[in-house]
């Protein structure tokens, strides 16, 4: 997408049931990890499934600019020639990671255990998020930083000759650093130690595993995740299949579950347990959801995940559940707006620095389309559909998030308006089939002149 792409924006109203089986896009974060260990392996890692958005698309270019071969084949799948571990190639130009947060924040990881420099950049979303979070860690590893103002895009970093192993508890639930550090450490002679007291997404522990890292984790007296590493390991490449992404599955399922008379199935939906708070609030909810054909594959599980028109009634979603659905909570404040009775979300300050501040841009397209709320600095509770109130006709502010312009499109449709989104042209960072799936579910889109 370019970073001046102009607005599109497009809009969704109430129509058919949605009825079909379809598959989502591989898993975004499963993606980007495995363009990066494919460049830091010896041999040639083949991808199937690997989500073809512009995110991730960002994160190849960066992967042969500093060095590994990234192709695709004739059947459709990424085939990376890797460099092995510390053998990653200083970069000519600017790595432009568009609108790519993991993306960007995880190559620095990897390129801070380099002791080269590179520049990278973003769009300006991206510029305005923080990476200070990220940086700091680095910094102790003897990473050299240039940055703007608050750790914002554009910067530059230098790793060290030497990186240097590091103990680092996180101060907040997030995977992304958890990975940056642990990816800066396969630079490091001796063990780099990542603890986590809360857990969130596993997958970059899971796939160092498997392309041949030591990698340890336990759980500490109190609870805490305690990762420990070896550096500087001899990769080796492999054959990575990327399941379905859940984030991207739960536009439709959610639509299933709130437009009437609708019927769906996602095949092939990543089930990793780190992943499904999303899954298990709208059971609680009451949701009509079942999965089937449930199996392993590359070590992670799988299933195919059915919905049907629900009744769903208002719930509180306990705080501590939000590392595993963080990405889904605009998508959740959907299903709640047809929920009977309040639906209660804490735990959310994180959402305040994704793409938008996600927090204030849900409550705002929610109060445009009647829907009432309550934001506060880390919730947001959405009082569900009242009898004989109507929901819709607003027009959205997507602040060129693409989960804010696919929420409140699928809003839209079990809506008594259309719904307006400012901009849909954010969406090819992550689900560039959208459109075209839901309307082959019976979803009714239409341009906006």
């Amino acid at each position: 997408m370019s970073h001046a792409a102009a607005p599109r924006p497009l809009s969704t109203r109430a129509g058919n049931p949605l009825v079909g089986r379809i598959r989502v896009p591989g898993d975004k974060s499963i993606s980007h990890r495995s363009l990066m260990f494919g460049a830091v392996s010896l041999g040639e890692t083949r991808i199937e499934g690997l989500l073809e958005a512009d995110d991730v698309l960002a994160t190849g270019r960066a992967m042969a600019q500093l060095g590994a071969i990234v192709t695709r084949d004739g059947e459709g799948a990424w085939r990376i020639s890797g460099l092995g571990c510390g053998g990653l190639l200083e970069p000519e130009s600017v790595l432009d990671f568009g609108n790519a947060g993991t993306g960007s924040r995880l190559t620095m990881g990897l390129v801070g255990g380099h002791a080269f420099a590179a520049t990278f950049v973003g769009d300006a979303s991206l510029s305005r998020r923080p990476m200070g979070r990220v940086l700091d860690p680095l910094r102790e590893m003897g990473v050299e930083v240039i940055a703007r103002a608050k750790d914002r895009l554009p910067l530059s970093i230098k790793g060290p000759k030497t990186p240097i192993p590091i103990t680092y508890r996180l101060p907040m639930a997030s995977a992304q650093v958890k990975s940056a550090v642990l990816l800066a450490g396969l630079g490091a002679p001796g063990v780099t130690t990542v603890i986590e007291p809360v857990a969130t997404r596993d997958h970059t522990e899971r796939m160092l595993v498997g392309f041949g890292a030591s990698l340890a984790v336990e759980t500490d007296a109190d609870g805490a995740r305690v990762i420990r590493l070896d550096g500087r390991p001899e990769l080796k490449a492999q054959d990575v299949v990327v399941p379905g992404d859940p984030s991207s599955a739960a536009f439709a399922i959610v639509a299933g579950l709130i437009v009437p008379g609708s019927d769906v199935t996602v095949e092939n939906v990543l089930l990793n347990p780190l992943r499904t708070g999303l899954f298990q609030t709208l059971l609680e909810m009451g949701a009509d959801l079942s999965i089937d054909n449930e199996r392993l594959s590359g070590g992670e599980r799988i299933g195919d995940v059915r919905v049907r028109h629900s009744a769903l009634k208002g719930v509180v979603v306990p705080p501590e559940r939000a590392p595993a659905m963080i990405d889904e909570y605009p998508i959740l404040s959907i299903a709640a707006a047809f929920a009977d009775g309040p639906t209660v979300m804490e735990g959310l300050e994180e959402l305040r620095v994704k793409e938008s501040d996600r927090l204030a841009a849900v409550a705002r397209g929610l109060e445009a389309n009647g829907i009432a709320c309550t934001e506060g600095e880390a919730s947001l509770v959405v009082d569900g559909r009242k009898a004989g109130a109507r929901i819709g006709g607003g027009r959205v502010a997507t602040h060129l998030d693409h989960r804010i312009a696919m929420s409140f499109l699928v809003l839209g449709l079990a809506g008594d308006a259309a719904v307006t989104v400012d901009d849909t042209t954010m969406i090819a960072t992550s689900f560039p089939s959208f459109r075209g799936l839901m309307e082959g579910l019976g979803a009714v889109f239409a341009e906006v002149v």
